[in-house]
């Protein structure tokens, strides 16, 4: 099933709706960043090899969650179902934001709802964190590939139709 699934990201409709998941995750990863001092600022405190870093996991994080998100999309296709580990994408964003992105909104955003706690400085420009929203990301596309190779009511593929 993974591989009809893999065979669906060829077509037109597919490749444009990774494209436009590719470029929202791209703009969310790039103005945390930003929003966290920016890339200049990283480079004074830290060098360019963090800034290069980071640019690499925005870049692996946002490839990563659209091509899940156009995985579920196919599998919501073939089956009817939406794939449950597409939500883990939706987590690392959301936690992306409340760790290394702008620490005073964080701060805001939680005196909002009604936590009060006071951020520490966040170490090597929130890099931990954004590891931590990797490994969030890679554990999603497991659980939604295991998904997608044990589907409940499963379609049947041209392989499987012409065995029996």
């Amino acid at each position: 099933m993974f591989n009809t699934v893999i065979e669906m990201q060829k077509q037109k409709k597919y490749i444009i709706q990774g494209s436009i998941f590719l470029g929202f995750f791209l703009v969310i990863y790039f103005l945390l960043d930003r929003l966290n001092g920016g890339y200049a600022l990283m480079v004074e405190n830290y060098g360019v090899y963090l800034v290069i870093i980071n640019i690499l996991i925005n870049i692996f994080m946002s490839f990563a969650s659209a091509f899940m998100m156009n995985l579920s999309t196919a599998l919501v296709k073939l089956t009817g179902k939406e794939g449950k580990g597409t939500f883990l994408s939706s987590i690392a964003v959301f936690f992306g934001m409340l760790t290394y992105g702008c620490t005073p909104c964080v701060i805001a955003f939680f005196a909002t709802i009604g936590i009060t706690l006071s951020i520490a400085v966040l170490p090597l420009a929130g890099l931990p964190y954004k590891l931590i929203s990797v490994l969030i990301i890679v554990l999603g596309f497991i659980w939604l590939r295991y998904e997608i190779n044990h589907v409940k009511c499963k379609i049947p593929t041209k392989d499987e139709n012409e065995a029996a």
